[in-house]
């Protein structure tokens, strides 16, 4: 069975085909992404075959990126006297709600409740369904399953999803903790209990998604019990663009003495603020990186606070499972960043971390980093939110097939 995994962006598509019948791990027959669509300067990068095609050309909606797509992957089929077909499709859908804990097939009855929770995640839900559409009108009869980030995150204890606001709001508007990154996560954890060769469900985890969106979570016995982010992706650490926890009496201080709309507010915690809004560099890790070594006060000021946050929520959590067994770092930044592992994990010691300088310089491989006989185990674990799409998907339909 062949599953395309699609990540639709509001303007981009990410995408990777498995052959999920050639055992594990799952080879990828082609991947790629399409960014800036709407335009007709649309980035292309397709790979296939050992071979990598940059093109750019107008694309104006995710119907057309798909068609592109799925052409491209028909042509390497072809080039390789195969067939690269679709069996089946997988969709990451940033935000499930309440109502989804599994992945799930998609209905007509699903794709309208994606519809209406996009007004919990208006950036993120509107253009996985236009994915579905598009997948509908152009593979018809291939069946379609949406894999949700939230769904990690489901089954945490009610005292921590639940904020200290009045119970009623929660009955009423499902304001609560939902969480984020859930299939990063989860992958994570999975591989971590894999190279420790110890059941996942006997250990306490501290995974840490640290790109430009970036959450902590903590897994225990292999369920998320906490998670940085909450009813929004905004909430806990701080991020490339977004602030993070702040008071929510700063928020209506600003309103009221500022004469922000919450349109601008919006705006300004989301996509003004962070690593971008403190240094004054940029939301790039690496540029503030650069700027720390050649002396920039303010670069250093947005990477202590950056790290520090980390830190912070690494400590509570240790905290919520009573101990840690395996810190992870993964995502663009906590892949790639020796230096900011190392000054986060400087400061654990208290809770037996011991950092190996040398096995640190790792970038975006597979690795451990504590020293030999640290208590808690460190790990460098890329992410592979696409294989575990898949691996949904492939479980959900091999469910329907048996019932």
């Amino acid at each position: 069975m062949n599953v395309f995994v699609l990540n639709c962006g509001s303007s981009s598509v990410k995408y990777k085909l498995f052959d999920m019948g050639a055992g594990q791990p799952e080879p990828v027959l082609a991947e790629g992404r399409i960014e800036r669509i709407g335009t007709e300067q649309a980035i292309v990068v397709h790979k296939s075959r050992g071979r990598e095609h940059r093109s750019v050309r107008p694309v104006f909606e995710h119907r057309d990126a798909i068609g592109l797509v799925l052409n491209m992957m028909a042509a390497d089929g072809e080039a390789a006297g195969g067939e690269h077909r679709v069996d089946a499709i997988g969709h990451r859908v940033v935000h499930g709600g309440e109502l989804y804990r599994d992945a799930v097939l998609v209905t007509d009855e699903v794709k309208q409740s994606l519809i209406e929770l996009s007004e919990l995640a208006p950036l993120h839900n509107p253009p996985t369904t236009a994915g579905i559409d598009a997948c509908a009108e152009l593979l018809p009869g291939v069946p379609q399953v949406a894999v949700f980030d939230t769904a990690l995150h489901a089954d945490m204890p009610k005292h921590a999803y639940l904020y200290g606001i009045p119970y009623e709001l929660y009955e009423r508007l499902h304001i609560r903790r939902y969480g984020f990154h859930g299939i990063s996560h989860k992958y994570v954890a999975g591989r971590v209990a894999a190279l420790m060769e110890r059941p996942l469900e006997s250990l306490r985890i501290i995974s840490c998604h640290l790109g430009n969106g970036a959450s902590v979570t903590a897994v225990k016995n292999g369920r998320s019990v906490d998670t940085s982010m909450g009813f929004t992706p905004l909430e806990g650490l701080m991020m490339g663009t977004r602030s993070g926890d702040i008071d929510a009496g700063a928020v209506i201080y600003l309103l009221a003495h500022e004469g922000m709309s919450v349109t601008e507010l919006n705006a300004m915690l989301n996509r003004e603020s962070g690593l971008r809004g403190i240094s004054g560099v940029g939301s790039d890790m690496r540029d503030v990186e650069q700027a720390v070594l050649e002396g920039h006060e303010m670069a250093r000021l947005a990477f202590d606070m950056y790290e520090y946050r980390v830190r912070k929520y690494i400590g509570a959590y240790a905290a919520a499972m009573n101990g840690v067994d395996a810190i992870a770092f993964t995502a663009g930044i906590g892949e790639h960043s020796p230096m900011l592992r190392a000054q986060i994990c400087r400061n654990l010691t208290y809770l037996g971390v011991e950092l190996d300088p040398e096995r640190n310089q790792v970038s975006g491989r597979e690795a451990e980093i504590s020293a030999p006989g640290s208590r808690v185990r460190v790990f460098v674990i890329p992410t592979d939110e696409e294989r575990v799409i898949a691996r949904d998907t492939v479980a959900v339909l091999r469910q329907r097939a048996a019932s």
